[in-house]
């Protein structure tokens, strides 16, 4: 093929031309051009992931933080299963990503080998699917994907590529991909939901993508002039330590539902009204109240930051000065939930990104947000378990300036635990504490909720230690750093010392 462009080769250069800088990777025969492709255009990081839920999950930390796309690399449809509960994740968070599903050549397909597959079936259900015709529009149609994933509600969106059009010569021209633009918000809904919240029962929910620390200080600017009742609801990320905090809705449906009891309108700002993330025998789905009024202010394709921005100004609401902070003072002794959520907030760097994939001990953390040090939270916003680590990665990449402090349950934690060896690979600032207490916590919460009497057989399938599992050990065949404690004033030493360090510390808390 001599030097002339391929079809690979021009679609990593409209890629770059779109704005994106990375590739997390996890490649085969099929992508093998798409690997050299890479190899000549330098200015895309290529990160190698050992499975490709790790890619994804790290596509997915990197737009969080980046604001934009990265790229996926996957092998055919099996390698697109491996990724699919991470790109769930990414789609219920309203990440976008831009996964690059090699193919069967286009005239092997017909011969039905091993590993071909519906790719578009596999990948239809999380978003938008193109597929090239030949190597001439391989570029467009990753420019298509690009503009899918960014354009209206971000979410994952794939380009099948067939071997060949990937190696085979490119003459087309380049296509002008431009990343989507957040949707302009509707002054007349702005002023509808200024009214709304003036009336009793008022509850102004925001959440979707992100909900930065200005928009928490005008939401409670907002709470102050109107009287109504503010909420984060499902969000991907927050800031906090801004002096100014928005009361999260509860997890469990009996508080959650007890939480919004008295609304008589909710106004809904970048999320779905709330509903409980189970059903439960005599537990209604909804969490509102059923003649409650819905008002969706805007969606999660608006920027939240612009319409909370005008709605403050629409109640004429002036601005709240930012509350008193006292350090969070570290704990001493014991090592348990409690302890170790307190010294998660009190060791904080300032301006770092926690990645909580704690489940049950996210609750330990709550105490302590309003007196943080500035952090920004990722959250696991889809509910499957395993994107943790690997949006730890993908977020360490996307701020290499911040430090990341990965807050771990270690059920969760062993579904991608593959992530430590990119985390070490790549050289990365992240600080990973696993909550090590040795189950599925978050299962036996509900079994006791559901009133059961678990047996032998009930226990063998939650409990995670028989044998148990030694993190630290696990880190350090993975080429990172570890400590292993069982006290909260060890668990401070460590932390302030991996937090300081360059390179990532593994931290494996047994409580």
């Amino acid at each position: 093929m001599g030097n002339e462009s391929t079809g690979g080769q021009a679609a990593i250069a409209a890629a770059i031309e779109a704005g994106i800088e990375v590739c997390f990777a996890n490649a085969g025969t099929t992508e093998i051009h798409m690997v050299e492709a890479l190899d000549r255009h330098p200015n895309v990081r290529s990160v190698l992931g050992l499975f490709e839920g790790v890619c994804s999950g790290a596509a997915d930390g990197y737009a969080r933080i980046a604001g934009k796309p990265a790229l996926t690399l996957l092998h055919l449809g099996p390698g697109y299963a491996n990724s699919a509960a991470n790109q769930h994740n990414a789609r219920r968070g309203f990440s976008p990503i831009v996964n690059l599903i090699g193919d069967q050549a286009s005239w092997h397909l017909e011969h039905d080998a091993a590993l071909t597959s519906d790719i578009d079936a596999i990948a239809g259900w999380a978003g938008w699917v193109g597929r090239s015709t030949s190597a001439d529009d391989v570029a467009a149609i990753v420019g298509e994907a690009i503009v899918a994933a960014t354009t209206g509600v971000p979410g994952p969106a794939s380009a099948v590529l067939a071997a060949d059009h990937t190696w085979e010569p490119a003459t087309a021209p380049l296509p002008k991909v431009e990343l989507g633009r957040s949707t302009p918000h509707d002054d007349a809904l702005v002023a509808q939901a200024a009214a709304a919240l003036r009336e009793p029962g008022a509850a102004l929910i925001a959440g979707g993508r992100h909900i930065s620390a200005a928009a928490k200080r005008a939401m409670v600017a907002i709470a102050s002039e109107t009287g109504c009742a503010i909420w984060a609801g499902r969000h991907a990320s927050a800031d906090y330590g801004a002096g100014a905090e928005v009361p999260e809705l509860p997890y469990f449906p009996e508080p959650l539902i007890a939480s919004l009891a008295n609304t008589t309108t909710a106004v809904l700002a970048g999320v779905p009204e709330p509903v409980c993330f189970f059903g439960y025998p005599d537990t209604p789905s909804q969490a509102l109240p059923v003649d409650a009024e819905r008002l969706e202010l805007c969606g999660p394709e608006h920027d939240l930051d612009a319409v909370i921005a005008a709605l403050q100004t629409a109640v004429g609401a002036a601005n709240v000065a930012p509350a008193e902070r006292e350090p969070v003072a570290r704990p001493t002794g014991e090592l348990t939930s409690a302890s170790l959520g307190q010294a998660i907030i009190a060791c904080m760097p300032d301006n770092a990104i926690l990645v909580q994939e704690a489940i049950t001990n996210r609750a330990a953390l709550g105490p302590h947000l309003a007196n943080s040090v500035p952090f920004t939270q990722l959250n696991g916003t889809g509910g499957a378990i395993g994107g943790g680590l690997p949006m730890a990665l993908g977020a360490a990449v996307a701020a290499p300036d911040r430090r990341v402090v990965s807050f771990q349950a270690d059920g969760s934690g062993l579904y991608t635990i593959q992530s430590l060896w990119s985390i070490a690979r790549e050289k990365l600032d992240v600080t990973v504490v696993i909550i090590n207490n040795r189950s599925y916590k978050i299962i036996e919460v509900e079994a006791q909720r559901a009133g059961l009497d678990p047996g032998e057989a009930t226990r063998s399938l939650l409990d995670l230690d028989r044998p148990e599992v030694n993190f630290a050990d696990l880190a350090q065949g993975f080429g990172m750093a570890s400590a292993r404690t069982t006290n909260a004033d060890e668990l401070v030493t460590l932390l302030d010392a991996a937090n300081a360090r360059p390179g990532p510390f593994l931290i494996d808390a047994v409580i």
